[in-house]
């Protein structure tokens, strides 16, 4: 285990294998373990020096309870500080979901830190209005539910999670939760920056995903991109589904002088 410490946030990270450094960041109410789990890790550590980050508020990272706190160029700093820690001057970045965003965030303010990036089911466009359901904001919807705690946010959830999963959301703090879901529901959109990411970048996403049109969208506009459409998944599938997605990755990585 070890730890980075940013303006007094300890950010939990774990270093897999040898190589060219690849930092992983998960999605909202996921941890690190996640990329074990899905066999992405067991993979890229064979070519890559994987570094799986739990973001604050999530796993063994500390959990400040003040949305301003989750702001994306912070969160994006908690990857820096990692790197720092580590001596590593540039690296690739893969995120998904909230990671992703934070990705954007990374291409903003530090884009001379990374050779690659690799971003997926995200946009950097507002989130107030997604929905998932006609009619439904569905991270209004997600905070209504936290607000009663995990146990009813979990319980929402469809299809029902398998029982690690189901132990794993039930660990969340649900007020750092909570933060981190205002944090990403009010974020400003920062799509100015897509013309500026001229680094390698690969973007993808399930098209059964609420966030595929502006995902798709947003591909259009940067000027060194690699988009992958993943037929028929959606948000929650895509992460799990290593088998199809770690071709995608380790195609696009090879390709990186």
């Amino acid at each position: 285990m070890h730890f980075a410490n940013n303006s007094g946030v300890r950010i939990n990270y774990k270093i897999t294998g040898e190589g060219p450094p690849l930092i992983l960041q998960h999605g909202l109410t996921s941890k690190l373990d996640k990329w074990d789990w899905y066999g992405y890790v067991d993979e890229l550590k064979k070519i890559y020096r994987v570094i799986s980050v739990d973001a604050r508020g999530h796993g063994k990272s500390d959990k400040p309870y003040d949305a301003a706190l989750y702001d994306r160029k912070i969160m994006a700093s908690d990857i820096i500080s990692v790197l720092d820690r580590e001596d590593i001057e540039k690296a690739h970045y893969m995120g998904y979901s909230m990671g992703g965003s934070i990705g954007f965030g990374l291409a903003e303010a530090f884009p001379q830190r990374f050779h690659s990036l690799i971003i997926g089911g995200m946009h950097p466009y507002p989130l107030a209005d997604l929905e998932l359901e006609p009619g439904v904001k569905a991270l209004d919807l997600m905070l209504e539910s936290l607000e009663h705690g995990m146990d009813v946010y979990v319980g929402g959830i469809e299809p029902a999670p398998d029982e690690r999963e189901l132990a794993h959301l039930l660990s969340n703090d649900p007020e750092a939760i909570i933060a981190a879901t205002i944090a990403l529901r009010d974020r400003p959109d920062i799509s100015e920056v897509l013309p500026t990411m001229t680094m390698p970048c690969l973007v993808y996403c399930g098209d059964q995903d609420g966030l595929y049109p502006g995902t798709e969208e947003c591909a259009k506009h940067m000027p060194n991109v690699t988009w992958v459409s993943l037929p028929g998944l959606d948000h929650g599938d895509v992460m799990e589904r290593s088998d199809v997605l770690l071709p995608h990755v380790l195609d696009f990585l090879a390709n990186i002088q």
